[in-house]
C-alpha cells in the first residue's frame, strides 16, 4: 500500500496535466474549437450564426443521428 506523501506524488502530474488542459485557452490555442467568444460579443455572434442559418433552406438527410 502506498503511503498518503507516495499517493499524492502519484497524483500530482495528472492533477496538474488536467488543470493545465481543461482551461478553454489551451484547446483554443490548438485550434480545437472555433475559438473563445468574449462575453461582451455572446449576443451577437449567436445572432450572426442565427442569421445565417436562417438563409440556408433545410434539405432532406439521408443519415440518421449522428452520435460521438
Amino acid at each position: 500500500a502506498m503511503t498518503p506523501q507516495e499517493e499524492a506524488a502519484f497524483k500530482a502530474p495528472t492533477l496538474e496535466q488536467f488543470t493545465r488542459q481543461s482551461s478553454a485557452y489551451y484547446s483554443t490555442a490548438r485550434l480545437w474549437d472555433d475559438g473563445i467568444i468574449a462575453p461582451h460579443q455572446t449576443r451577437d455572434v449567436l445572432g450572426l450564426a442565427l442569421a445565417v442559418c436562417g438563409n440556408k433552406a433545410v434539405e432532406d438527410g439521408r443519415f440518421g443521428v449522428f452520435r460521438m
